[in-house]
């Protein structure tokens, strides 16, 4: 989906992030983006752990 974005397609993009939200809520966003995407690989080895746990229990 993203193959083709080069340098200055990323420069470009992070120049209009930077003019939308600003200097100082950077960090922040960039926190924030953080702990959603580490939730959403926690849920997602829980559900591949609970899916597992599924198949065990329809083969016995």
């Amino acid at each position: 989906m993203f193959k083709n974005i080069g340098g200055p397609e990323l420069i470009v993009i992070l120049v209009v992030v930077l003019l939308l939200f600003g200097a100082a809520k950077l960090p922040q966003l960039a926190r924030s983006i953080g702990a959603s995407a580490k939730e959403f690989r926690k849920g997602v080895e829980e559900g591949a752990g609970d899916a597992s746990e599924d198949q065990e229990d329809s083969a016995v």
